[in-house]
């Protein structure tokens, strides 16, 4: 009994003793660990349009509680959450109107651009009302302009973010394929269409990786993510045409909760 409580005794003093000796450090590291303050800016596929539960405060932004900066921050609770993104959002829109909450506090930046910069509903009613050709040649345009304008206006946005939020990581997400080639669809858009629109896709992907790399930023891939799940797969996460009109071909809440939040929670 005697030996028991000399060796619980022991057992306290070196124990109280470790602590007090790593007390600080741990504490250091809490710090160090905490979930940093949080912004979210972009586009329609940042908002969250597709997936519902907008917020009402939000207007025409329809900014979701479903979109993948909400469900992030929700799981990971920053020290602040900030979320400017906003449905039809260029590049121009980002940086004249959202980056107000951004300063040498912010940890974390997540950010999704330049879709409508290429004119991308534009390219969509075309391809969906028009013949082919008609389709072919609005796709090429907007790739023409992806490949020789949008560079520079994502080096605006990426420039513009960087002076501000000094201290930030900042993740670049891009967009998804909208088709699954020889699918399950068998009206609507022709193969051609369909491969010319994916096709656009890839390049705006490939551009927008290139810009955020060069500023040092991480580029989350999320059509490799929405693979099996495109339009035409048979358990798809985006939008045909529906209604409303504005949320066609975006994610729903599954594209979101499932493709686009596993991305951000991997390249974090």
């Amino acid at each position: 009994m005697r030996l028991s409580r000399f060796a619980a005794t022991t057992s306290a003093l070196l124990l109280s003793a470790t602590l007090a000796l790593t007390g600080a450090g741990a504490a250091h590291s809490a710090v160090r660990d905490a979930t940093p303050a949080y912004t979210a800016l972009g586009d329609s596929y940042s908002s969250g349009v597709g997936a519902g539960s907008y917020d009402s405060a939000s207007g025409n932004c329809k900014r979701s509680t479903r979109a993948h900066p909400a469900l992030w921050a929700a799981a990971n609770a920053p020290s602040s959450f900030h979320f400017t993104a906003c449905s039809g959002a260029r590049t121009g829109d980002v940086v004249a109107s959202q980056l107000g909450p951004l300063n040498a506090s912010t940890g974390l930046v997540s950010v999704s651009v330049g879709g409508n910069d290429a004119g991308f509903a534009d390219v969509m009613t075309t391809c969906v009302l028009s013949s082919e050709s008609t389709c072919l040649r609005r796709v090429s345009e907007a790739r023409a302009f992806i490949a020789d304008t949008l560079p520079g206006r994502l080096d605006g946005v990426y420039d513009a973010i960087a002076q501000k939020a000094v201290n930030a990581r900042v993740v670049v997400l891009g967009y998804p394929r909208l088709y699954k080639l020889g699918g399950s669809c068998f009206g609507g858009l022709s193969e051609r269409k369909r491969a010319a629109l994916n096709a656009a896709s890839d390049q705006l992907n490939t551009v927008t990786e290139k810009r955020a790399a060069d500023h040092g930023f991480t580029f989350g891939d999320v059509a490799s993510a929405f693979n099996g799940h495109e339009i035409c797969s048979g358990d798809s996460w985006l939008h045909s045409t529906t209604f409303p009109v504005a949320e066609s071909y975006h994610p729903t809440a599954a594209g979101q909760s499932r493709g686009y939040l596993p991305v951000l929670d991997s390249v974090l």
